[in-house]
C-alpha cells in the first residue's frame, strides 16, 4: 500500500535571548553617532505591525525638540534597515523622554534641583520632591529629596522602587 503520505507543516520560533541585548547595543551605537542617549527602549505593537518605541535625551541637557526626534530616527532606521534585529515591517517612534525615569546615580545627580515623582515605600510611599545632594553613605548611595511640604528625607538609592522626572508649571 504505497501511497502518499500526509505532510505536516508547522512553524517553529526559537527564542532568542540576546535580541534584545543586541537590538540595544544597535540603538546605542545608532544614537551615540548622532550625540542623543538611549533612554528607554520598548518593543510593542502586534505581530502585523510591530512597534519600536525608542525615548531619547539630548547631552547638552537641553530639551529634545521634533528636529533631536527626526535626526535620531533617520540615523536609527538606516541601522535598523540594514540588520536583522526587527520584522522586516515595523514602526518605529522616536521621542523625547517626558517624565523620564531615573534608574542610576548619574541620572539622580543630573536632575539635581528637579522635580521628581518617587516611590520609596519605606520612606512615605509615594511623592513628589526636589533632588537633593546625590553621595556616598556607608557604601551605598543616598539622595536627599526636599518635598514641597514637609521636611527633607535622606533615602538610599536601593529603597527607591521606581522615580521619574516630573513636571510643574
Amino acid at each position: 500500500m504505497w501511497g502518499r503520505l500526509p505532510t505536516f507543516f508547522y512553524s517553529l520560533t526559537l527564542p532568542r535571548d540576546n535580541v534584545n541585548d543586541e537590538l540595544e547595543h544597535v540603538v546605542v551605537e545608532g544614537l551615540d553617532e548622532v550625540g542623543y542617549d538611549l533612554v528607554e527602549l520598548r518593543k510593542g505593537g502586534s505581530r502585523s505591525r510591530p512597534v519600536l518605541e525608542v525615548r531619547i535625551d539630548r547631552r547638552d541637557g537641553e530639551k529634545v525638540t521634533v528636529d533631536d526626534c527626526a535626526r535620531a530616527s533617520r540615523a536609527l532606521e538606516a541601522r535598523l534597515d540594514s540588520g536583522s534585529l526587527v520584522a522586516e515591517r515595523y514602526v518605529l517612534q522616536v521621542s523625547s523622554p517626558g517624565e523620564r525615569p531615573l534608574r542610576t546615580s548619574a541620572e539622580w545627580r543630573r536632575f539635581v534641583g528637579r522635580w521628581a515623582n518617587v516611590l520609596a515605600p519605606d520612606f512615605g510611599g509615594r511623592f513628589e520632591a526636589v533632588i537633593g545632594e546625590v553621595d556616598e553613605h556607608d557604601g551605598e548611595t543616598v539622595v536627599t529629596l526636599r518635598p514641597e511640604h514637609g521636611e527633607a528625607k535622606r533615602i538610599p538609592l536601593a529603597a527607591v522602587k521606581e522615580a521619574r522626572l516630573a513636571f510643574r508649571f
